[in-house]
């Protein structure tokens, strides 16, 4: 949830960090994960996609920046991506999941100021999970046998 600023080839910080970075290592890998299946990709997101909004004609946010806007469209794009892939990849033994880790104790509020820094350090004080914790839902993505016949479902 950072100020306004851009990756080296000039997207949204946080898109590019959240999503193209995801985007393009999955689809780098994709051929190799055919060859390989059975697979599955796991796309971590995080339940404020809910109030997320595509911004397609202005990706960069350039015209309306705001860090949460940027975070939750960022974490939508994620969602979009692997409702999709599933979609394109069913039937190739290649299952696709996104989830949302709960809240996780980390430095994400590293950059917000004001009341809205101390009232997310009092959520993630009481309500947070450690990253070991905040990590199971992504394993059981990753291994659970019994999902073995679902892709594009969404876990938390």
């Amino acid at each position: 949830m950072c100020p306004q600023q851009q990756t080296e080839d000039g997207f949204e910080l946080q898109f590019g960090t959240n999503h193209l970075g995801h985007f393009l290592l999955t689809n780098l890998l994709l051929d190799l994960m055919k060859k390989s299946a059975p697979s599955r990709i796991v796309n971590v997101s995080s339940f404020a996609h809910k109030s997320g909004k595509m911004h397609f004609d202005d990706l960069h946010l350039s015209d309306c920046y705001g860090p949460f806007k940027a975070y939750r469209q960022s974490k939508l794009a994620n969602i979009l991506f692997t409702n999709e892939l599933a979609r394109r990849l069913e039937g190739t033994s290649i299952n696709c999941y996104s989830l949302h880790p709960g809240v996780v104790s980390t430095n994400i509020v590293h950059y917000v100021t004001s009341w809205k820094r101390v009232l997310l350090e009092i959520v993630r004080l009481l309500l947070a999970n450690n990253p070991e914790m905040g990590a199971q839902t992504t394993i059981y993505c990753a291994v659970e046998k019994s999902l073995a016949n679902e892709s594009g479902c969404f876990y938390r």
